[in-house]
């Protein structure tokens, strides 16, 4: 009994439980998207798919101006607050709406270019027409899976991601089989339509409840407050896409695009089992960290998410380090089995960073961009430079290497930031 009724108190651990489900369904379907992917696609295929989805993740932080944290805190503050839903989302609207214009008109001029930055071919220029219509959808979904973690919907997102995540998974294999590579990446481009559908049809009426769409206006009263939060989406999301093209590329280019496929399924497992967190930071962890007010209650809530999520999360990455054979076969198959390599360089590095980001949180919550930005440029220069070095000493395992010093040299700038919320006296924050 005492243990079902701590786990029903914990808010952490409901929401990561539900998480791990949603995540598990998930896993289940890429293994066979993965599998049927190696095998129709090779790694060259592998390759091109971790292109057009770190480019996907650029356009979702740029058509949204960035602006998704500045939703979730905002949103978190604003809930019973009418007037200041209405300032937010009237300027959010204005600033995306420029910004999905924008690059919608970008990618459709220069698709045949965008085609030969991202796959040294200009054979899918296609795909860049279909993504400069979908941006749009793209910009809306950021901006409603924003409300959604603002107000902690935990259950509803879990619900969503499955759903959309299960046609979208559908919609690419019948590509896969029909026109293989080109209809895997037009797949993909389109995937954002489906999240979108999913979405406005699960939570619709709650989002008309706190957008009130007639009572929006072209004046933007919050724009000052939410481009910090652009600058912080920027190097966030957008520069980190760009260092990872800019990797694959290079292995492409100094080695081959097979092991530049191979580095790409090691990120994309990477990215499976870290999905299982990812979801507690933007629904427990960002609304958390903005109703504290001092740094005990900071340290302690910091105390408590390690002690219930590091454990988890350490014997998680035992397991995925003890049965890499296993995965690589399960989800590649032969040709990938080089990459066992990688693993304990990839799991170190993704260790560090979820023990780092558990207290950078703390930047986004308190709007301390000028923290978040230092800190995040550091870690990703770092990351530039040392991959840019070691890929010529250790190929494909100095890129993953490099990950895991970047990322330790991150959290030791981030601990020292943050010392006197951690170890000194009491203090507002």
């Amino acid at each position: 009994m005492k243990l079902p009724s701590f786990f029903k108190k914990n808010l952490i651990l409901k929401i990561t439980s539900l998480n791990s489900l949603v995540v598990g369904i998930r896993l289940l379907v890429s293994l066979i998207v993965q599998n049927l992917l190696a095998q129709y696609t090779g790694q060259s295929g592998i390759a091109k798919v971790g292109q057009i989805r770190n480019l996907s993740n650029i356009l979702t932080s740029l058509s949204s101006f960035g602006v998704f944290n500045g939703i979730v805190k905002y949103v978190s503050e604003y809930k019973n607050n009418e007037k200041g839903l209405i300032k937010l989302f009237s300027t959010v609207f204005v600033i995306s709406s420029i910004a999905t214009i924008s690059i919608s008109v970008i990618i459709f001029i220069y698709s045949i270019e965008l085609s030969s930055w991202l796959f040294l071919t200009e054979d899918y220029y296609l795909v860049f027409h279909i993504l400069s219509v979908i941006v749009p959808f793209i910009a809306m979904n950021r901006i409603f899976n924003g409300i959604i973690s603002g107000l902690s919907a935990y259950k509803v997102h879990a619900k969503i991601e499955v759903i959309w995540y299960l046609i979208a998974s559908i919609f690419l294999l019948i590509s896969l089989y029909y026109y293989n590579i080109e209809g895997v990446l037009i797949a993909i481009a389109v995937t954002p339509l489906v999240q979108f559908l999913v979405l406005t049809l699960i939570f619709g009426k709650t989002i008309n409840d706190y957008v009130k769409f007639k009572k929006l206006s072209l004046r933007t009263p919050l724009v000052k407050v939410l481009l910090g939060f652009s600058l912080i989406s920027f190097v966030a999301t957008v520069c980190l896409n760009f260092v990872e093209i800019n990797f694959r590329t290079l292995i492409s280019e100094k080695i081959s695009e097979n092991e530049a496929g191979i580095w790409t399924a090691m990120s994309s497992i990477s990215k499976i089992y870290m999905q299982f967190l990812i979801t507690v930071f933007s629904i427990y962890i960002l609304p958390k960290y903005t109703s504290l007010n001092f740094s005990h209650e900071f340290k302690n809530e910091v105390k408590a998410i390690y002690k219930t999520l590091l454990p988890i999360v350490v014997l998680g990455m035992l397991l995925v380090f003890f049965s890499k054979k296993y995965l690589i076969l399960s989800i590649y198959n032969e040709s990938f089995l080089s990459m066992t390599i990688l693993f304990k360089w990839q799991l170190l590095a993704d260790l560090v960073r979820f023990i780092a980001n558990i207290l950078s949180f703390k930047f986004l919550a308190k709007k301390q961009i000028k923290h978040f930005v230092s800190t995040q440029l550091i870690g990703l220069t770092t990351y530039l430079i040392m991959g840019n070095l070691l890929i010529d000493l250790y190929l494909v395992e100095g890129l993953v290497m490099a990950l895991f010093f970047s990322n330790l040299i991150y959290l030791i700038v981030v601990l020292t930031v943050l010392r006197k919320d951690l170890f000194y006296d009491n203090r507002p924050i």
